[in-house]
């Protein structure tokens, strides 16, 4: 796998090996290292003086079962040569709180690769979560940049991605959640014949106490395990999310809810939630019409979501389809004696629930995210979602 790589260094790090089941733990070293953001340098810049290529020579493993649970997906038990990039933090030094830093990775568009496994390098002692998105382009020419909504003006910032580039999210990681391997023959497809170009890797550092003698840096990140083979199942993620603020002293139901208006058979096969503190429960659901007009809601998913924010598998693999709708809902609890606001530091609260699925020889929905306005202008109960029968008790408790 060929990717050009934006790096500070002069020399790409080369492709490592850890085999062994403990290899998902932290690589952060304390050797010395100036903040990223001071000796930054464009893509043109880069580009004319030669992308930097990290060729996976050799990096070639046998196929790896699944690590989470995931039942396969297909017959004949077929097995593939799957390589191992890692796509790391190039040894940055988080400079304040709360502060998102983002790296990009360029793929080579000349061939198609197939994402089939995530391994996180990382610990929530350093890292609050992590995600990877698939872009058309990034959202900086640096070779890190401040990715964050607190990002003041005398600094580079940026999006993850490039603004009107395509942008999904491929993958997402928080309190100490295990690697991911898809089903078998299921793959998210980059490069050739795909809209994403780029992957640009997102770290949320929530605390820098680690970081503040200037000796320390970090190299949390994802090793992307790959297959160059052509597989016949794409995957993709559908995240759920909502705006909105919780109220002091109060229990709040955060929702949203969205039309799959595209004709395509979705096959659901993993979920994953995500809020701050106040978060008790997120459920997701699919909700389908009968003849008479009565809603039928199938689980999806349902968790604490303080506990470790991997993807597990979905409660219900049925097919969902074009003119079904999907909801998720988000109970939050609040001590607070003030409002609480959806927002990107820890302080703040989200509500997210992301659903990965494939889809058979077709591409992805097109469709990439679905946020609703939340507390207090949006409810499932409102009256323009002409919702029914909605599982109320259900939705909030395990």
């Amino acid at each position: 796998m060929h990717f050009g790589r934006v790096s500070q260094s002069p020399r790409a790090r080369p492709c490592r090996f850890h085999m062994a089941a403990s290899s998902t733990s932290t690589e952060n070293n304390s050797n010395s290292s100036r903040a990223s953001h001071s000796s930054r340098k464009s893509t043109q810049q880069l580009t004319m003086s030669g992308w930097l290529l990290v060729v996976l020579v050799g990096c070639l493993t046998g196929g790896v079962p699944p690590a989470s649970g995931l039942p396969p997906v297909g017959e004949g038990g077929e097995n593939y040569p799957v390589g191992r990039f890692p796509f790391l933090m190039p040894k940055v030094v988080p400079y304040k709180p709360e502060l998102y830093l983002c790296t990009p990775v360029k793929v080579d568009y000349t061939k198609s690769y197939y994402i089939v496994g995530f391994e996180p390098n990382a610990t929530m002692a350093t890292a609050h979560h992590m995600l990877l998105y698939g872009c058309g382009e990034p959202g900086s020419e640096s070779a890190v940049w401040n990715c964050g909504e607190m990002a003041g003006g005398s600094e580079e910032s940026g999006s993850p991605c490039g603004s009107g580039a395509p942008s999904q999210i491929i993958y997402a990681w928080a309190r100490d959640a295990p690697k991911l391997e898809l089903p078998e023959g299921v793959g998210f497809k980059v490069g050739k014949d795909s809209p994403i170009k780029y992957i640009v890797l997102q770290v949320h550092y929530a605390h820098i106490d680690k970081f503040k003698d200037g000796t320390t840096y970090d190299d949390s990140g994802i090793f992307i395990h790959y297959t160059t083979k052509v597989l016949s199942k794409q995957a993709g993620v559908l995240l759920l999310g909502t705006a909105g603020y919780i109220p002091p002293q109060t229990t709040e139901h955060m929702e949203t809810l969205c039309d799959i208006q595209e004709d395509k058979v979705i096959h659901p096969f993993a979920y994953r939630t995500h809020t701050h503190s106040l978060g008790r429960v997120v459920s997701g659901y699919r909700i389908r019409k009968d003849e008479a007009g009565d809603d039928h809601w199938t689980l999806l998913g349902k968790r604490d979501p303080l506990t470790p924010q991997m993807f597990y598998p979905v409660e219900s693999r049925d097919p969902i389809r074009r003119n079904d709708r999907l909801a998720a809902r988000c109970t939050m609890q609040s001590n607070r004696t003030r409002i609480t606001k959806i927002g990107a530091t820890n302080e703040d609260e989200m509500c997210n629930f992301y659903l990965m699925y494939y889809v058979e020889n077709d591409e992805p929905l097109q469709m990439k995210y679905c946020f609703s306005n939340g507390p207090p202008l949006f409810h499932w109960t409102n009256r323009e979602t002409e919702l029914n029968h909605i599982p109320d008790y259900d939705a909030s408790h395990l």
